[in-house]
């Protein structure tokens, strides 16, 4: 498998939501630079786990079912990816949001649990 090239450097991860633990993230973000486009949050699986999921929006159902395509991250990494992600982050389990293609703002939608 070859290594990913993540869009920010070590050195450009600045405090901007630190606190949260940590979360999964599509590679379409850290990777390939899309914004958040979907983000939901679910109870977390162990200790220091946020329960967030971030997406770009577009990932097939086949894209999002390969685990190689997501990695742990700080939720704080996230933040500086996507800053528009960071008045969310205090919303309770089972809360989703997606961003207004129109707009770019994000606004809850209905939570599924995962796998449904």
């Amino acid at each position: 498998m070859a290594e990913k090239s993540f869009r920010l450097a070590a050195t450009e991860i600045k405090p901007r939501a630190k606190g949260y633990g940590y979360c999964y993230a599509s590679d379409r973000i850290t990777v390939d630079g899309w914004p958040v486009g979907y983000m939901y949050r679910e109870p977390g699986d162990r200790s220091g786990d946020s329960g967030w999921r971030f997406f770009a929006g577009d990932e097939s159902q086949d894209y999002a079912d390969t685990a190689e395509n997501f990695e742990i991250y700080d939720v704080n990494t996230i933040a500086n990816y996507d800053p528009g992600i960071i008045p969310l982050l205090d919303a309770p389990a089972a809360s989703a949001f997606a961003r207004n293609a129109v707009t770019g703002a994000f606004e809850a939608v209905q939570f599924e649990e995962p796998g449904e």
